[in-house]
């Protein structure tokens, strides 16, 4: 029995080796019809739709980034307080990374207190927790509690602006430069409306429990001695206001980048050089109302049929996972989403190797018979060609098996 079963493992070997033999002397071509993946074309409103009072702004869907409005958003200003949007990213992330944790004690350096503008009146050699601290920069953008988180998380005011500008630099910001962590008005110290809009996207994504801070209308500090009253007034007059933060300089003028919600879609408006606090809200709400008038999330989901999987030839396993990189929702002109649908464009069968993250297949979206975007569908798993190696190896595990 034992040498029938040797004989049918040796026969077994020599076929896969003509196999693979067979496989070299082809030529291999890409089965699947392979297309780039397309962007939303959706088109920015301008000022011939409709103004607002600022020198610049920019308004954005936060989950995907598709520019609704703009004015002059790429010109490089002053964004006063605006700023600490970057001050709190940084620290969001130490937070993240564990280099520090909420209840740490901040100290306060002579360098911190001499900060004038909005502050909380921290005292060289007072210290205050990291919670508190971030309170006092959400709600009432205090610039001494601002210098001091920095100086904490950086060392030093300077090296963690360094890091500011490094963080700018990796996100895209490219009409950014800071020189301070509070937003005073300081030379070279400039951004736009957009790059406001890329680092507040940023924190909203990616650390949602910066709402809970600057949502809070007001609150207190050291056992109720310091009040704390947000300078977000959209916080009492505008319906889904998540946040974010407010900023004024004499050369700034009165800026804002305010973030709000309703019926799943996410809206970041950007103010920037307005001549007064009113003007800044009228411009911010004006903004918010039109994108929640004119767009929604659509919902458009995969074919039942759509396989999880992939037949594979001559490889090392028969079958390969497949990842589809689809969004469950989709930016549309509101009331045009109702048609959505997602078409799969896939091979019938793979040739190994496949590599992991190799793009094998297509998504394809469209509305009322218009494609509108294209999305790849991927390997989620490498899978190797067969050798005469791999097969020698599974003979001589079989072989082994045998012998028990």
């Amino acid at each position: 029995m034992k040498k029938r079963a040797v004989t049918i493992l040796l026969c077994l070997a020599l076929a896969l080796f003509s196999i693979l033999r067979a496989y070299a002397q082809e030529e291999s071509e890409a089965d699947a019809v392979i297309s780039e993946n397309g962007k939303q074309s959706i088109v920015p409103a301008g000022t011939n739709d409709f103004d607002v009072p600022c020198a610049a702004a920019i308004l954005i869907d936060e989950d995907s980034g598709t520019v609704l409005y703009e004015k002059n958003a790429d010109e490089q200003r002053p964004i006063a307080s605006i700023t600490k949007v970057m001050t709190l990213l940084l620290t969001f992330e130490a937070l993240e990374e564990g280099k520090i944790s909420w209840e740490d004690y901040v100290p306060i350096s002579e360098h911190a207190y001499s900060m004038g503008g909005s502050q909380i009146w921290l005292e060289p050699g007072e210290q205050m927790t990291l919670n508190d601290m971030l309170k006092a920069i959400c709600v009432s953008s205090a610039n001494d509690a601002a210098v001091a988180v920095a100086e904490y998380v950086g060392g030093s005011e300077p090296a963690f602006v360094q890091k500011m500008n490094e963080k700018a630099a990796a996100l895209g910001m490219t009409q950014t430069h800071f020189e301070n962590a509070c937003g005073l008005d300081q030379e070279g110290h400039l951004s736009s409306a957009r790059d406001v809009a890329i680092m507040s996207r940023e924190m909203l994504l990616h650390h949602t429990e910066v709402r809970d801070y600057c949502s809070i209308w007001t609150d207190t500090l050291r056992d109720g001695a310091t009040q704390l009253v947000n300078t977000n007034k959209l916080l009492k007059s505008y319906s889904g206001i998540t946040g974010l933060k407010t900023g004024t300089t004499s050369k700034a003028g009165v800026c804002i980048s305010a973030s709000a919600e309703r019926d799943d879609l996410r809206l970041i408006a950007v103010v920037l050089g307005s001549a007064s606090g009113k003007e800044r809200f009228e411009a911010a709400t004006a903004l918010l109302d039109y994108g929640f008038a004119n767009y929604e999330n659509a919902v458009a989901e995969l074919p039942e049929d759509a396989p999880a999987t992939l037949p594979v030839t001559r490889g090392t396993t028969d079958a390969v996972a497949l990842q589809y990189d689809a969004p469950q929702k989709y930016l549309m002109p509101k009331g045009q989403g109702k048609t959505l649908e997602l078409t799969v464009e896939l091979p019938e069968v793979l040739q190994a190797p496949v590599e992991r993250g190799a793009q094998i297949g297509t998504v394809h979206l469209t509305n009322g018979g218009e494609e509108l975007q294209t999305f790849s569908i991927t390997a989620a798993q490498d899978v190797d060609a067969l050798s005469f190696g791999y097969c020698f190896g599974l003979l001589v595990q079989s072989l082994a098996l045998c012998d028990g």
